[in-house]
């Protein structure tokens, strides 16, 4: 059976989460939201220091072996601490969800490829400033949630790889979605080797931000998630050694790809109740403090109905993504459908809910003086991070 208490690491760890979250996250989140130009927020020195103060404390590299440097955590205690982080800051928190995208990929899929290990995954484990990131480079102008179709050969990533004598020259533009794209120090990049393959033609490839030949684009400038770095990513004839293929291409793609969507659906289900539980407890001590009608709103049933609902909403969405981290553990990397399941329903929860929280607190809750008209402009990007819940949920279907 499901045992659903917490032993003395977990609650060590998710105690350290909440402290920093309520001290450093949240102070510096809410500020860097209110900057009109995101060019703005990432070169800022709040933006540096807090990203600093978060790799100091080990929360990019949970996920990470221990004989490399990493905490080795779990999925079901690396999912706590993500709903933690996502309660305070969700959008420092979805950057350092996919901050360890290669690290963890190249321990996965290339243990033996000591080259890479000894570049990307030691002084990621061994960072405390916040210095080495990654990005995963999928999505492109014209290729967005059709990427997840393995099937039509029509559909293909425009990004080639064309072989060389010493490896791959890269050519293309992904799309302006790409989470940390312009902040980080090394790229995932899907790139078509055969085209007649269709998607399933693309191979995935090791690329560093430095390499001759890549930039990026200006920060997209977003309702929500303001702290998460966005941006377009350019490969101008970029040559990688064989070393750097992570997988070739071909009959494996989709393994591999419904791998990351597995995992990374669960981490943006977490950030979602997060919100979630920002909202709700903000939503509560106003809504005890706030007289109408001769006593606390609290007291007023429609008022307890839309806390209630909301309280509801996190643990069911709670469960299913502890479910979802638990299949995740036992045999990696878990249940993709029980993961899109999770995801779409916790994202969707939390448009709903943020919303009503902000309901409660009527005027005041679409006042900049607070912070609950945030959550919602946060948790609406959530719908469409990793996937628009649209299309994950036909996916999803078809697995049944």
């Amino acid at each position: 059976m499901v045992d659903f208490a917490l032993d003395e690491t977990q609650e060590l760890i998710i105690k350290t989460a909440r402290e920093f979250g309520q001290e450093v996250l949240q102070p510096a989140e809410v500020a860097l939201d209110r900057i009109a130009d995101p060019e703005e927020v990432y070169k800022s020195k709040l933006f540096r220091e807090t990203l600093a103060k978060a790799y100091e404390l080990g929360f990019h590299k949970m996920s990470l072996p221990e004989e490399y440097g990493g905490l080795q955590l779990d999925t079901q205690t690396t999912g706590m601490v993500w709903e933690e982080l996502g309660r305070w800051g969700p959008g420092f928190a979805a950057s350092l969800v996919s901050a360890a995208t290669v690290p963890r990929l190249i321990t996965f899929l290339a243990p033996g490829n000591q080259e890479l290990i000894d570049r990307f995954v030691i002084p990621f484990c061994q960072d405390e400033k916040g210095e080495h990131m990654s990005a995963w480079c999928s999505s492109e102008p014209e290729v967005g949630s059709d990427g997840k179709n393995y099937t039509d050969k029509k559909i293909r990533h425009y990004t080639t790889a064309t072989r060389t004598e010493k490896g791959y020259k890269i050519n293309g533009a992904k799309s302006d979605f790409i989470s940390n794209g312009g902040i980080a120090s090394v790229y995932l990049v899907f790139a078509c080797v055969d085209s007649s393959q269709g998607i399933c033609g693309s191979g995935a490839f090791i690329i560093p931000a430095d390499a001759p030949g890549v930039s990026h684009g200006k920060p997209l400038d977003k309702i929500g998630l303001r702290t998460l770095n966005q941006a377009a990513i350019f490969f101008d004839d970029v040559e990688i050694d064989e070393s750097y293929v992570l997988f070739p291409h071909g009959e494996g793609y989709p393994m591999l790809h419904n791998s990351i969507i597995t995992v990374g659906n669960l981490g943006v289900g977490y950030l979602a109740v997060g919100l979630m539980r920002a909202a709700l407890e903000d939503a509560l001590v106003h809504s005890r403090e706030r007289i109408q009608g001769g006593k606390p709103i609290i007291e007023h049933q429609v008022i307890a109905d839309k806390l209630f609902r909301t309280h509801m909403a996190i643990e069911s969405a709670r469960a299913l993504l502890w479910k979802g981290s638990w299949l995740s553990k036992i045999s990696f990397p878990g249940d993709l459908k029980t993961s899109l399941a999770a995801k779409v329903y916790a994202t969707d929860q939390a448009v709903e809910h943020t919303c009503q929280m902000v309901q409660v607190l009527g005027g005041y809750g679409i006042s900049k003086e607070y912070t609950l008209e945030k959550y919602t402009r946060d948790a609406k990007l959530l719908k469409i991070m990793d996937g628009t819940n649209e299309t994950l949920l036909l996916k999803a279907a078809t697995l049944l």
